[in-house]
């Protein structure tokens, strides 16, 4: 559905970096099993995260609530072909460090992109 960087504040500490690469899914388009560590979190702006992380390694593979959420953001991180990760824009620039450098030529959103 779509692929980019999210640069914002919670992005920035779950990553240890300046953003998290994620690729969006419908959750119809894909399988999860095993198990996950699950982290909810509302931001003081309202702003709602739900991150899951690998039981066995504690590496942050996706994003949202299994059957409850419409899609699902997997982490590009996590994938075993990374050239599969194409980024088509940046979210949340606002929050973004001064020493992280985007790619050129991708949209740039102050928040979320409008729907």
């Amino acid at each position: 559905m779509f692929a980019g960087y999210c640069c914002c504040d919670d992005c920035q500490k779950a990553s240890g970096s300046g953003f998290i690469p994620f690729i969006g899914y419908a959750a119809s388009a894909v399988t999860i099993t095993g198990a996950v560590i699950r982290h909810k979190m509302t931001h003081t702006d309202g702003r709602k995260s739900v991150r899951n992380s690998c039981a066995s390694c504690g590496g942050l593979v996706y994003g949202g609530d299994v059957g409850k959420s419409d899609f699902h953001t997997i982490y590009a991180g996590t994938l075993d072909d990374s050239s599969l990760f194409k980024p088509g824009m940046a979210i949340n620039v606002r929050f973004k460090p001064g020493w992280v450098i985007l790619p050129e030529g991708i949209p740039q959103f102050e928040g979320m992109p409008p729907r």
